[in-house]
């Protein structure tokens, strides 16, 4: 990976499992520096499943130093609940991200699926089988919810150092 490339970090946030990937430009393409989940427990208290996201995401800004951070819009579809819960964990991100200062920038799940697999409506195997394949991995990432956030973070790379 080239030393003057930008790192970038992508959250698909979630109060249960927050996905993260790391992507780096490198000689060939983006490649995975890094990706999982965060998870807490369902019967843990919502503030302390909170302040869990917070500590492991300033971990990962610590270890990755990214130079920016793309975060996963809230969708509001049928379940409000989910959409409020969601809402909890993005706050949490913003939160963290922004006391560092780093760059921070929101994805629509349309805009996503579209960057990288041309079609707004993906589901989330060929999200998962297109990571795969971009960004050179040996199998697909694993669980849906950090191949979103590689997915995030490819959406940012491609559109903010396209030129």
């Amino acid at each position: 990976m080239s030393p003057n490339a930008p790192v970038i970090l992508g959250i698909d946030p979630g109060t249960a499992i927050t996905g993260y990937g790391v992507i780096s430009e490198a000689e060939g393409g983006p490649r995975a520096r890094a990706y999982g989940v965060i998870r807490t427990p369902a019967k843990q208290e919502l503030a302390l499943r909170l302040v869990t996201i917070y500590a492991e995401l300033n971990a990962l800004l610590d270890a990755h130093h990214p130079d920016a951070v793309a975060v996963e819009e809230v969708f509001f579809s049928k379940n409000a609940r989910t959409a409020l819960s969601v809402g909890h964990a993005r706050g949490v991100v913003l939160l963290a991200v922004a006391q560092r200062g780093i760059p921070l920038f929101h994805y629509k799940p349309t805009q996503v699926k579209q960057a990288v697999t041309g079609y707004g409506g993906a589901d989330k195997r060929q999200i998962q089988e297109m990571m795969r394949m971009l960004l050179g991995l040996d199998d697909i990432p694993r669980p849906d919810d950090a191949a979103d956030a590689l997915a995030i973070a490819l959406c940012h790379l491609n559109s903010a150092w396209a030129y």
